[in-house]
């Protein structure tokens, strides 16, 4: 007896997603439009019988439609847009979206999104906040110095940012205007640093929990911070579930001709920008 499998297609939207169910011989079972709730979706997908197989794009909603649907069918397949050639051809709506997502599931010619592990998610958040906050630092810290440089004040090196030296500089500056925007941006400097340190050792203890943490440290130019925000911040996995590796990290890490594929991931600006140093590392063979 055939099992009786069906493959849903979703077109995910801010206020709705269009739902396809295909059959396995690949007829059009039915059409749906539902609320972007999750009481609507489940109440959907309770109403099918058989085993069932999902798929939907990359994007705002599918890490929480990922932790919704994931306990409640045989699959979840989360797409990459970019690689999904076959929707761009053809008549474009949101319901032959839906159905192409579906018969490309059917037929496994979908490039899957890594969302693997349901413990990743702090990691990914705390990494992003992380990575926020060096941004925010950097911005603040090149504004204290272009207001320096604009009254013609030398600045070099970091000086000009430690609390000791502060009162210093700021009676460099005559214009009291000027000063005082001086004061307020060395309080949002105090203010981001003291976050940034509230925040690593909880990114630090958080990508402790993932082995592919380990397995990055052991090489050269990956510390703590970096081998935590790799593992947070890139996606993209190579090989299969099988390998029991953890994480999407880790088969990179075990595998040192593939794992320079870290080095042009898309998700991670600063992984690129590092590019040459990185892919250098890797030529050292690293061990299981």
């Amino acid at each position: 007896m055939s099992r009786d499998i069906k493959y849903i297609g979703m077109d995910v939207h801010k206020e709705a997603v269009v739902i396809a169910v295909l059959h396995s011989s690949g007829k059009l079972v039915m059409e749906s439009i539902v609320e972007t709730k999750a009481s609507s979706i489940l109440q959907f997908i309770h109403g099918l019988r058989g085993e069932l197989h999902v798929t939907w794009e990359e994007g705002t909603w599918a890490a929480w439609l990922y932790d919704l649907l994931q306990p409640q069918v045989a699959q979840v397949l989360v797409c990459d847009p970019r690689r999904n050639a076959l929707l761009k051809e053809g008549n474009k709506s949101d319901k032959v979206d839906a159905r192409k997502l579906a018969d490309l599931l059917r037929t496994g010619m979908l490039r899957p999104v890594y969302h693997g592990e349901h413990g990743l998610r702090t990691l990914r958040e705390l990494g992003r906040s992380y990575q926020t906050l060096s941004q925010d630092l950097n911005r603040v810290m090149n504004r204290i110095k272009a207001l320096y440089r604009g009254w013609s004040i030398p600045c070099a090196g970091t000086q000009v940012y430690a609390p000791r030296y502060r009162e210093e500089w700021l009676q460099k500056i005559e214009h009291a205007g000027v000063r005082r925007r001086a004061e307020l941006l060395y309080q949002q400097l105090d203010g981001l640093q003291g976050l940034r340190r509230t925040l690593r050792p909880e990114l630090l203890a958080e990508s402790r929990k993932h082995k592919a943490a380990k397995l990055l440290r052991q090489i050269p130019c990956i510390g703590p911070i970096r081998a935590a925000r790799l593992i947070a911040l890139c996606r993209r996995r190579t090989g299969s579930a099988a390998n029991g590796n953890s994480g999407p990290i880790a088969g990179w890490a075990l595998r040192p001709a593939t794992v320079r594929n870290i080095a042009t991931c898309t998700d991670n600006c600063n992984v690129r920008k590092n590019r040459n140093r990185f892919v250098v590392s890797i030529r050292i063979t690293t061990t299981r």
